[in-house]
């Protein structure tokens, strides 16, 4: 509380040395549902950013893919469609391996170790994408990613043709690696794909599968903890020159006190959803000792393909991480 004071007092301060200027909209696309953790922060982000620059700049949301689906959400933003956005990096680590580094399988597979694997890759991430006119405003975790099945799976050899839904090359990596068919489906798409067999699988978080009311066609959650991918809201680089020093200010100040909320949030959220999967009917549990020793061979298999993958950047990220241990 006393940091989330600090913060609040901050940018509080930096509004009132704000001067008025010509107020802007942002439209700010979000691929999640407006009930998700990471929309309800984003939404509070947007509201101080309003509240503090005195409405001179003020920030629209637009959860669920309403206004760009999730995979057209980065591009947007690059290109000035719209000034502002969340992505899940890691959805364009086929644009560039690096973008994956937070779904290294069994790399970082708690919150302590997620936040230590940002610290080491944070500085290479904002040049990344300042090389493509984004600047980062702040990242959020997901709670640690399990696997869903329609049907009781207890190795790997289980799972051999079943219809996994994929977001990102780890996913299909993953999915390919275990004899899983993987379909490309976003976030906005999940219950409808589940209801009509689309697919049978994913591997996502226990606040994923909630928000999405999965128990209606999925009736097993495995708690394996393969990685805690993180959402991004970032801007446009040319609208981000064009905003004022007092402004921007005010928006760091808003985007760390975002980080931080959003951080709690996901750490809370974890055992509520877990919970809410239980309470709507499924089966959560550990997954079988010989599913995760399966599981972490196949995750030796992918590190050592991303590092191959992300060069020596890639490389100084891990042994970075890997030092703090």
């Amino acid at each position: 509380m006393k940091k989330i004071n600090t913060l609040m007092a901050a940018t509080v301060l930096a509004a009132s040395a704000a001067m008025p200027a010509v107020a802007e909209k942002w439209d700010m696309p979000m691929a999640y549902s407006a009930s998700n953790f990471h929309s309800a922060t984003g939404a509070e982000f947007a509201k101080c950013v309003t509240t503090g620059t005195g409405g001179d700049i003020e920030i629209v949301t637009h959860p669920s893919g309403s206004l760009f689906k999730g995979a057209d959400i980065k591009r947007a933003i690059q290109t000035g469609q719209a000034p502002i956005g969340e992505r899940l990096l890691s959805g364009h680590q086929n644009e560039n391996a690096l973008f994956g580094f937070d779904s290294v399988p069994f790399l970082a597979t708690s919150f302590d170790d997620s936040d230590k694997l940002w610290k080491a890759a944070k500085p290479t991430m904002e040049k990344v994408l300042a090389d493509q006119n984004l600047t980062l405003l702040y990242a959020v975790p997901w709670p640690p990613q399990g696997l869903y099945f329609k049907n009781e799976v207890g190795s790997v050899a289980d799972m051999k043709g079943i219809k996994f839904r994929s977001y990102n090359n780890a996913t299909s990596r993953l999915a390919e690696l275990t004899g899983m068919l993987p379909v490309t489906i976003e976030a906005a798409e999940i219950s409808q794909a589940f209801a009509t067999g689309v697919a049978e699988s994913m591997v996502s978080s226990g606040s994923t599968g909630y928000d999405r009311k999965v128990w209606e066609s999925l009736n097993y959650f495995y708690e394996v903890d393969a990685w805690l991918p993180r959402n991004y809201v970032m801007v446009n680089s040319d609208v981000w020159s064009g905003v004022s020093e007092s402004s921007k200010n005010v928006i760091r100040g808003c985007a760390e006190l975002a980080e931080y909320a959003g951080n709690w949030r996901s750490k809370e959220y974890t055992g509520f959803t877990l919970q809410g999967l239980r309470d709507g009917g499924m089966t959560v549990g550990p997954a079988s000792d010989q599913m995760v020793s399966e599981l972490k061979e196949i995750g030796v298999t992918m590190t050592n393909e991303w590092l191959e993958a992300a060069g020596d950047e890639g490389k100084a990220i891990v042994e970075a991480f890997k030092s703090m241990q």
